[in-house]
């Protein structure tokens, strides 16, 4: 682990934190490398239930570290591999805005399942601004995620949104009005996402992400169908609904 990064995993929760903010926590190739690998090394856990990704400092993420970009090899976009690892993850991702996301940064937090930011963050995507062209499926992640209209208000014509404006384009799932309540909203949303069926959070992800990606497999959804079926957890699951009962589910 780098010291760029904190990871923790407490209760089922694993929480990656950003920690560079006097830099805006600006990420260079070689730090993607290892946060890819390590989330690589998390997604085999299967005591993790949910993740959180968040920040410190005033913003959460400015993206790639431009002085780095002559480094890159763009036909193995360490961004986009560090995005798309984040997106695959098994288990539902938080994505916990502490502050403002910019260029990059905003792959990071879309890849995410679900994200909660304040009324005062704000969005700022400025490839076209500096001469650059966003990696590709950075671009077609906002679109399955925002649509079409709002990814080109902000990546072409450079619109800065703020927390109200990107919870009426989809960008935030849930808008909290100051850091206070940002974690307080983190908190239920994750204690309602442990108190559901791993197995059935970790299959519907799945064919959610296959679908969003125009990739939907049949016969994968369909075998992530018959593993919840045939799980302990289905059977928790009816068990509890005939007593009337919150049911405990272990993930088996």
């Amino acid at each position: 682990m780098g010291t760029f990064f904190s990871s923790d995993q407490k209760d089922h929760v694993l929480t990656v934190t950003l920690n560079k903010p006097e830099q805006h926590n600006v990420l260079n190739p070689k730090e993607m490398a290892v946060l890819t690998d390590h989330l690589q090394e998390q997604a085999k856990n299967d005591d993790i239930r949910v993740g959180i990704l968040t920040a410190k400092g005033k913003s959460f993420c400015a993206g790639a570290d431009l002085g780095e970009l002559k480094d890159y090899n763009f036909s193995a976009n360490p961004l986009e591999i560090l995005s798309n690892r984040i997106e695959s993850l098994p288990f539902p991702v938080i994505c916990k805005l502490n502050g403002g996301v910019y260029g990059g940064g905003t792959d990071l937090a879309l890849a995410c399942d679900f994200r909660i930011g304040t009324t005062a963050m704000k969005c700022f995507i400025p490839p076209a601004k500096i001469g650059i062209h966003y990696h590709a499926s950075g671009m077609a992640r906002a679109v399955s995620r925002l649509g079409l209209g709002p990814s080109k208000r902000l990546f072409l014509a450079l619109e800065t949104m703020r927390g109200s404006e990107l919870k009426e384009i989809g960008f935030l799932d849930y808008l909290a009005g100051d850091a206070d309540e940002l974690e307080q909203k983190t908190l239920a949303l994750t204690a309602d996402l442990l108190a559901l069926a791993p197995l059935s959070l970790r299959g519907m992800k799945a064919t959610f992400n296959d679908i969003a990606r125009s990739a939907f497999d049949a016969d994968a959804a369909v075998q992530r169908q018959m593993k919840c079926l045939e799980s302990d957890d289905f059977a928790e699951g009816r068990a509890a609904l005939a007593e009337k009962r919150a049911a405990k589910f272990t993930g088996g």
